[in-house]
């Protein structure tokens, strides 16, 4: 596997909130020879305490292992499952949820969206045993599934319990986004992850649904779905999940969408509309209103909020696979100007044919305080680091 640390720098300049600071990443190319780069997630695989990347390529899950060197010879690369169905794998979820320091997976596989009937031939979702050495094959246990799986991930929904949550793309025997609703599922741990993994419905009312993002408030764990109807919120609520009767940009359908904080400690939810859309929107959850920060983007894919730059509230990251207009692809970093979130400024984290950014994630991956930037293209086939150089 070909691996290059690329010395890119890039500083920017920025005023009004944030005057004074000046972004800074390093690019590294950890793996140029992916075949898709479906999905990705981060967690201590290993158990050393540091944070690994693991991805969900088209045949296989792999995890690259943090030797927290950022040298060439550093992220090598391990195969945990090949060629699980015989169609692409989709999603994957990575959290310890058993408290010993070590990352449960889960993925999604059998990835056939145009099939939406049979069953047998659309989907699958399997949880992976880790073996004594994490660097072998992991065992696949394959669990219930719904047609079109699409995304996954853990949730916290008490202090003792945790459940895998899974998202399909489409509702049994869906054309066009019409009929049936998404079955978004909820599956409880079992003692022994061999054994039927119990399930219980989240949803049923959503059409074309494309990612989620999950909170974990004092008051309960919550859920924002995106879909062609819009964002809705469901939450954990006396041992069952419920709709809360709440949206964010009801009637407009989004794909992506990630929460984050304002300046004014106020909410904002970031979408990319319409579902593989060319807009990256911001929506006040205070004003409901929804404001257009680029429409620059061609099948947005990728979205994450933290403060990437230090400076108490988020920024936005978003990234799109397909040139656009200017037949550019690439990563870019938004900025408030002002405490409520009217006006943002945008900055160039990537550009050009180096990164057709299929996913994204932020994560403190060298323990400095700042977050960094791992993104998996698709028509590039790569994975990269954005390292964030603030310190």
């Amino acid at each position: 596997m070909k691996k290059l640390f690329i010395g890119l720098t890039i500083l920017l300049s920025y005023t009004g909130l944030a005057q004074g600071v000046t972004p800074d990443f390093k690019i590294q190319v950890i793996d140029n020879q992916i075949d898709v780069g479906y999905g990705l997630a981060l967690g201590d695989v290993d158990g050393d305490k540091r944070i690994d990347i693991l991805l969900a390529d088209q045949k296989e899950i792999v995890w690259y292992r943090n030797d927290g060197t950022k040298d060439t010879n550093s992220w090598k690369r391990h195969v945990m499952a090949s060629n699980l169905t015989p169609k692409d794998n989709v999603c994957i979820a990575a959290r310890d949820i058993d408290g010993d320091g070590k990352v449960e997976v889960a993925v999604g596989a059998m990835w056939n969206p145009a099939e939406t009937k049979d069953i047998t031939q659309s989907g699958a979702v399997f949880y992976l045993i880790r073996p004594a050495d994490p660097t072998q094959l992991w065992e696949p246990v394959r669990l219930h599934h719904e047609i079109t799986t699409h995304r996954m991930r853990w949730a916290k929904v008490n202090k003792d319990k945790f459940q895998l949550i899974v998202v399909p793309l489409h509702g049994l025997g869906n054309v066009n986004g019409e009929g049936n609703g998404v079955k978004v599922l909820a599956y409880d741990v079992p003692k022994n992850p061999k054994q039927t993994w119990p399930y219980h419905l989240v949803d049923s009312t959503l059409h074309i649904t494309h990612n989620f993002e999950i909170w974990e408030d004092k008051d309960a764990t919550k859920i924002l779905i995106g879909s062609k109807e819009g964002g809705k919120v469901v939450a954990y609520q006396k041992n069952e999940w419920k709709s809360t009767g709440k949206w964010i940009g009801e009637g407009v359908g989004v794909g992506e969408v990630r929460r984050g904080d304002l300046p004014n400690k106020g909410t904002f939810v970031a979408g990319i509309a319409p579902w593989h859309g060319n807009q990256l929107v911001v929506f006040n959850a205070q004003t409901n209103t929804k404001k257009i920060l680029t429409d620059q983007l061609s099948q947005g894919h990728a979205l994450a909020c933290g403060d990437f730059l230090g400076l108490g509230y988020s920024q936005i990251a978003v990234g799109w696979r397909n040139p656009n207009a200017e037949k550019k692809v690439g990563v870019r970093l938004f900025v408030p100007k002002d405490k409520t979130g009217e006006s943002w400024e945008e900055f160039v984290l990537d550009e050009s044919v180096r990164m057709a950014c299929e996913d994204l994630q932020a994560v403190d991956l060298d323990g400095d305080g700042d977050l960094d930037i791992v993104a998996a293209g698709r028509a590039t086939l790569n994975v990269l680091i954005y390292w964030n150089q603030r310190k």
